[in-house]
């Protein structure tokens, strides 16, 4: 892991927090990935929350000078996806997040403990 992705994950994790994202897992896919170093998965209670996580993750990634390297499903109401290059996040409502179930998919992954990242408000 490099200290550039742990950054962008620790910021990942601590916006989507903020915004009550709900359920969130990191995923270590180094090693078994080319994509990335880390899959950050979570889902909101509606669109509308998933919309400000996702919005919130882009335009504070800008701020700190994050590169926001593609969005793909901005406006679907069920799974949004952003490429942070290192460190992709997937947003899902509840009902495709179960459906498509990428933990599963991904169980080689190691879980990240991402408790000590959320900070403390």
């Amino acid at each position: 892991m490099t200290k550039k992705s742990k950054t962008i994950l620790e910021f990942v994790v601590n916006t989507a927090d903020d915004r009550q994202a709900e359920d969130i897992v990191a995923l270590d896919v180094q090693g078994i990935s080319i994509l990335a170093d880390y899959f950050v998965i979570m889902n909101g209670n509606s669109s509308r929350q998933n919309q400000a996580i996702m919005n919130a993750l882009i335009a504070d990634a800008e701020k700190k000078g994050i590169e926001v390297k593609k969005v793909e499903g901005r406006d679907s109401p069920s799974w949004t996806l952003i490429d942070f290059n290192d460190v992709i996040v997937h947003i899902f409502s509840k009902e495709d997040r179960e459906f498509y179930n990428l933990e599963k998919l991904w169980s080689d992954a190691d879980l990240v403990n991402i408790d000590l990242m959320i900070e403390e408000n």
